[in-house]
């Protein structure tokens, strides 16, 4: 089976909310696959890094996420894509501001992956995902973080 990931994972990730062991802990283990969408996500937030110090981070993060399998779209993608939009526009609810996201659940869809995230608004609504969510730790006003199981992390 294993897990597609959403681009908000790898931005906690590059940022040290997330450490990869909490990815893998999230994950049970199991295969974690790259989705070109994220690649272009993150790509575009490197390039307009307001920092040349922050832009390379960001590349720094997006060439070590790039070792894992890349699940490809085509054209099963972008007819899953187009079903998946025309249900939401047909329920009354936008699309058009969650073309990534629908793109990313469509190739979860297909290859019947979990899709890991903590926007659960972005992706409740979508039939057939399996979504698997988890929640940052609460920062203190202390800036320390509330630990409970999982370093904080929590998968609901």
């Amino acid at each position: 089976m294993g897990f597609l990931i959403d681009t908000c994972v790898w931005i906690d990730v590059e940022r040290g909310l997330l450490a990869p062991a909490d990815v893998a802990t999230l994950t049970s283990n199991e295969p974690v696959y790259l989705s070109p969408i994220t690649i272009a996500e993150l790509r575009f937030g490197a390039e307009v890094a307001p920092e040349p110090r922050v832009r390379q981070r960001r590349l720094a993060a997006l060439y070590r996420i790039r070792r894992k399998p890349l699940v490809v779209v085509d054209a099963v993608t972008g007819d899953i894509f187009g079903s998946l939009a025309a249900q939401i526009s047909a329920a009354g609810r936008q699309h058009r501001y969650r073309v990534q996201d629908l793109w990313l659940a469509s190739q979860a869809l297909q290859h019947s992956h979990r899709f890991l995230t903590r926007n659960r608004r972005d992706f409740e609504d979508i039939p057939g995902l399996d979504l698997v969510l988890y929640q940052l730790p609460i920062r203190t006003s202390a800036g320390t973080s509330k630990s409970n199981q999982n370093r904080g992390l929590g998968r609901t």
